[in-house]
């Protein structure tokens, strides 16, 4: 389950558009639950949010992050609902039409809330059921809505909230192939404008296209590993009218390591590398997660 996935990828407020999810369209049989907390550390040469327009930025974060998840049966498809709250530690610097801008703070980042449906390949199953099911092909699709209720600061041009709403409608395949699973997904994120860029400014972001893969590999004793990749771009920003040289093409690559504790608890290990073509830099994370499942009859 992607869980810890969910958790790492969520970290930083940035993030949210290329995250790296292994497994997101799982089957899980009806009426579980997850609880989970999980770290990560990003530091590299790119933006915080990818709709700033500044060049050569330098940025760490140190990110806790609280997740909860609920599998639930519709039209007797499989589906889960899922909530992301973050806490990021930020420091870093960048460039803004040539003057050199510092940041350190820390505080709550945006919330993510997500709904997936498979409607094909993973019906709805209560827990005796879900032992006899075996994958073949589940093809499903999500909408994660991120709220601009983090920490915001209009007189400061990195923060840690974006001031803004995205949806980010996305359609997903899995295909098992006996111990292995492979994952494909194709999303596009929408933004809302922010009205309070620098006080009086105005930001608006072009949609946010992305492709990404996973090739997972199931072990014995429920321990699965993932290598995963993700393409995305567009995202150019036009600021109070003026259009940007902020145009994206840039990549991700991580690794998953799911490692089962017993019944209830698993912890999720995760790192990853990123290139910014615009920035013509790179960038490193990396993360832990636990989570604890119930219900269902477990």
């Amino acid at each position: 389950m992607a869980l810890a996935a969910l958790l790492l990828a969520s970290c930083g407020t940035w993030a949210q558009a290329q995250s790296l999810e292994p497994r997101s369209y799982s089957a899980l049989p009806v009426g579980m639950n997850f609880l989970g907390v999980g770290y990560s550390h990003s530091s590299g040469g790119v933006t915080f949010d990818p709709s700033v327009p500044v060049t050569d930025a330098h940025i760490r974060t140190d990110t806790e992050a609280l997740a909860y998840v609920r599998s639930l049966g519709l039209w007797s498809k499989s589906a889960k609902f899922d909530v992301v709250v973050p806490v990021v530690s930020l420091a870093g610097s960048a460039y803004l039409d040539g003057e050199r801008k510092t940041r350190d703070i820390a505080g709550l980042g945006d919330p993510a809330f997500r709904f997936s449906l498979n409607f094909f390949g993973a019906p709805a199953l209560n827990l005796a059921q879900f032992r006899d099911f075996r994958q073949d092909l589940i093809v499903g699709a999500s909408l994660r809505v991120t709220a601009p209720w983090g920490q915001y600061d209009d007189t400061r041009i990195v923060n840690i909230g974006t001031n803004r709403w995205s949806f980010k409608p996305e359609l997903g395949a899995s295909q098992a192939l006996g111990a292995w699973i492979c994952d494909m997904y194709a999303a596009a994120t929408f933004y809302t404008a922010n009205q309070q860029f620098l006080k009086t400014g105005t930001t608006q972001q072009d949609p946010l296209y992305s492709l990404q893969g996973h090739v997972v590999r199931n072990f014995p004793r429920g321990v699965w590993a993932a290598a995963d990749a993700t393409y995305y771009w567009g995202g150019r920003t036009t600021v109070n009218g003026r259009r940007t040289d902020t145009l994206q093409a840039n990549s991700r690559f991580g690794l998953t390591v799911a490692l089962p504790l017993n019944r209830r608890n698993s912890i999720k290990l995760y790192a990853g590398t990123g290139v910014s073509s615009r920035t013509h830099s790179n960038f490193n994370d990396m993360g832990i997660a636990w989570q604890y499942r119930w219900g269902a009859g477990l």
